[in-house]
């Protein structure tokens, strides 16, 4: 720095200098902040040393303590090892992309059964064209999620707060209807039997070939589904088989399917003895899981609607 003093006849003027670097003023920097010149200097610096600063200091902070936020709630508390908490996520995104991506070819490749069946239904017998049936889902509730618990008015909010447990989530299936219309005005909800009286004549040809379950790809799409998975039932069924079927509870901690194991070995449901033994493929495609095993599936359910084996 240097200092030059000026004298006049009326006072005597002291004019600081100061040298300035020729580099660009930096963060991370010791500089005097009360020189004029040298906040003027950090006033002038780019839009993207702001961005950097701002970057380092507040925004890759906010992300890290979001991202730890959301992986301390959303873990399980019995996630044992992060790597097999990855790989489980890992896996369900590349299930999550074999349903979206095979309803979506599914029901491109669909479009003239869409097109056909409606007016062959329509032609045959009197009564809609789709069939909707609540069925019972995925079962989201099966375990207490919540990390902390909180009492409310003396109750634990851990408390199953289900009006009606269903023991899963309801939906409407979507299928080509295949029996008369109110075919369970009288009987009530029945098992479909070999040579059912109440499937019409159009209605076994699309049982038989399983053509009838295609419209359940926009339950895929909607979310509801999965391309693979245990048979959605209805809730009359769900209530009964549960405390009659051993492990039977077991098959809703997944979203049900399309197709599965037990509906590529074996056919309709029509006893007890039946479901059960449907009940233990279930259980071994849910503790067997892979992709590899959906994969499988699919290509044994082309056989089977190919050759019509267990179709009623």
């Amino acid at each position: 720095m240097n200092k030059t003093v000026i004298k006049t006849n009326y006072e005597t003027r002291v004019s600081h200098t100061y040298a300035i670097p020729r580099t660009a003023v930096g963060y991370g920097r010791a500089i005097p902040i009360e020189p004029k010149n040298v906040r003027e200097q950090l006033r002038r610096q780019s839009l993207k040393s702001h961005f950097s600063f701002y970057y380092g200091e507040y925004i890759t902070g906010i992300l890290f303590i979001s991202a730890l936020l959301l992986y301390t709630l959303l873990t399980p508390i019995k996630a044992s090892s992060p790597i097999k908490y990855v790989m489980a996520m890992f896996d369900k995104g590349l299930k999550k992309m074999l349903d979206i991506g095979g309803a979506a070819l599914g029901l491109l490749l669909a479009l003239p059964i869409f097109i056909i069946i409606p007016i062959l239904i329509k032609l045959t017998s009197r009564g809609p064209v789709f069939y909707t049936q609540e069925r019972i889902g995925i079962n989201r509730r099966r375990r207490i999620r919540r990390i902390y618990k909180t009492d409310i008015n003396g109750e634990s909010r851990i408390r199953e707060r289900r009006r009606i447990d269903n023991y899963g989530r309801p939906f409407k299936v979507i299928k080509f209807r295949t029996m008369m219309q109110d075919a369970e005005k009288k009987s009530g909800a029945v098992w479909a039997t070999q040579n059912d009286p109440r499937v019409t004549t159009l209605g076994r040809f699309l049982r038989k070939t399983r053509i009838d379950e295609i419209p359940q790809l926009i339950n895929v799409i909607k979310g509801d589904m999965s391309m693979v998975g245990p048979r959605p039932e209805r809730p009359i069924f769900v209530r009964d088989l549960k405390d009659r079927v051993p492990n039977y509870e077991v098959r809703l901690r997944v979203k049900p399917g399309i197709t599965g194991l037990a509906q590529v070995s074996q056919g309709y449901d029509s006893s007890i003895e039946s479901v059960a033994d449907k009940v233990s493929h279930d259980v071994k495609y849910i503790r067997s899981w892979s992709i590899f095993t959906d994969l499988k599936i699919l290509a044994r359910t082309v056989v089977v609607v190919l050759t019509g084996r267990g179709a009623c």
